[in-house]
């Protein structure tokens, strides 16, 4: 799969106009978008970072890494997905960088998604659904989800956010309606962010392959 993650992010290129500041999701895919990013460093103004990780490829490559709070929004933010449905609904946070996708995400004009084939599914669920919360409540969050999904939140041990939270990955969901579950499990105290991207989705899903598929 690693042929079609390059080509879907070589394909995002085409979104990157001269002069923007880019927003720049986490994961492997994304990988592949700051190196193809790099190639064209001279035409962007910077890059706008959602994790450690990107941030470290990125100065790596001489990108230079803006603050979101500076820049105000963005044109565009590219990022990959654990899962998406037809609807362009997305999980992400395998990563566990979730929430700062979500915030650059909110604060883009346009937000591409990259993904390789195997990411497409008719209903999300099959990958368990990450959720960042605030240490003192995991245990309290993990209860209400349960209570209120009847999906098992089982503790991401080891896992430390940027942000220095827990992550909580809900595994035996099927969500239907996506944007009702990400509004619901945002309610629950101790919640940081919920991994489900729907109200705010993609605008624009491209698929790799041998050609990439813009949906």
């Amino acid at each position: 799969m690693s042929e079609a993650k390059r080509l879907a992010a070589e394909k995002a290129i085409e979104f990157v106009d001269n002069g923007m500041v880019v927003g720049v999701g986490t994961g492997s895919t994304v990988a592949y978008f700051i190196d193809a990013l790099a190639r064209i460093q001279d035409r962007i103004a910077g890059a706008v970072s959602s994790s450690e990780q990107s941030t470290a490829r990125l100065k790596q490559h001489g990108i230079e890494v803006l603050d979101l709070n500076h820049t105000g929004n963005l044109s565009l933010y590219v990022d990959g997905a654990d899962e998406c449905d037809p609807g362009k609904c997305l999980i992400k946070g395998g990563g566990a960088a979730l929430t700062r996708e979500k915030i650059i995400a909110e604060a883009s004009e346009k937000f591409v998604c990259i993904v390789d084939p195997s990411k497409q599914v008719p209903v999300l669920g099959r990958f368990p659904l990450p959720v960042e919360v605030i240490p003192m409540a995991r245990s309290l969050v993990a209860r209400e989800i349960l209570a209120r999904t009847g999906g098992q939140p089982v503790w991401r041990d080891g896992t430390v956010t940027d942000n220095g939270n827990l992550i909580l990955d809900v595994h035996h969901l099927s969500i239907t309606d996506p944007v009702a579950v990400e509004r619901d499990l945002n309610q629950i105290p101790g919640v940081v962010t919920v991994g489900l991207f729907a109200r705010r989705r993609a605008d624009v899903v491209i698929v790799g392959g041998e050609p990439p598929q813009v949906l």
